[in-house]
């Protein structure tokens, strides 16, 4: 199952889930302050490959390289 992160409208709180992903969009209460003004958000991903960190966000992307201009959040690799 994968984590999610959310954020609390009401108390602007940042938590975290573990949901399955039919689920991701659900209602969720806040930990916090248990309201349910919450929406979840875009995560920063880094991965390590051969000791360089790639970033990217979650959430979205193809296989173009970054190529195709579509806007989906396309990984980038930093030296």
């Amino acid at each position: 199952m994968p984590v999610y992160e959310y954020l609390c409208t009401d108390c602007h709180t940042k938590f975290e889930a573990l949901r399955p992903m039919r689920q991701a969009d659900a209602p969720i209460a806040c930990e916090h302050c248990e309201s349910e003004h919450t929406a979840r958000t875009l995560s920063l991903v880094i991965a390590l490959s051969g000791g360089k960190a790639i970033e990217g966000m979650s959430g979205g992307g193809c296989a173009c390289g970054g190529q195709c201009g579509c806007g989906h959040a396309h990984m980038h690799s930093h030296n």
